[in-house]
């Protein structure tokens, strides 16, 4: 059986400020896994007002975070946390399965 990635609580609480200053119902974030970037995949991080009915879904502070089964495998025992830094404020995935990574953190190898 696959192990989910873990959400911080760091991440939670920032897609709980981006919700708080959205009008409407709240989103998710999703997180993807696609071919593609300068290290053979990517991740594609969005928020989602809407489910798909076979998504893996973490909770937590009332929040969401959504993978979709394809993914998943990719992610097997990642984090995916909320970081500040200088260059900017970004989602970011810490994935042990990753064998190489691109300098940006979005593209990665296995």
């Amino acid at each position: 059986m696959l192990l989910p990635p873990t959400v911080t609580p760091r991440a939670f609480a920032r897609l709980a400020e981006i919700n708080a200053a959205h009008e409407g119902a709240p989103r998710a974030l999703r997180i993807a896994v696609e071919g593609g970037g300068c290290s053979g995949f990517q991740y594609d991080i969005r928020l989602e007002e809407t489910t798909a009915g076979d998504d893996i879904v973490l909770e937590g502070e009332g929040q969401k975070v959504l993978i979709d089964p394809v993914s998943l495998p990719f992610l097997e025992n990642a984090t995916i946390d909320f970081t500040e830094e200088l260059i900017g404020a970004r989602f970011v995935i810490d994935n042990p399965n990753a064998t190489s990574s691109c300098g940006c953190g979005i593209s990665f190898s296995i």
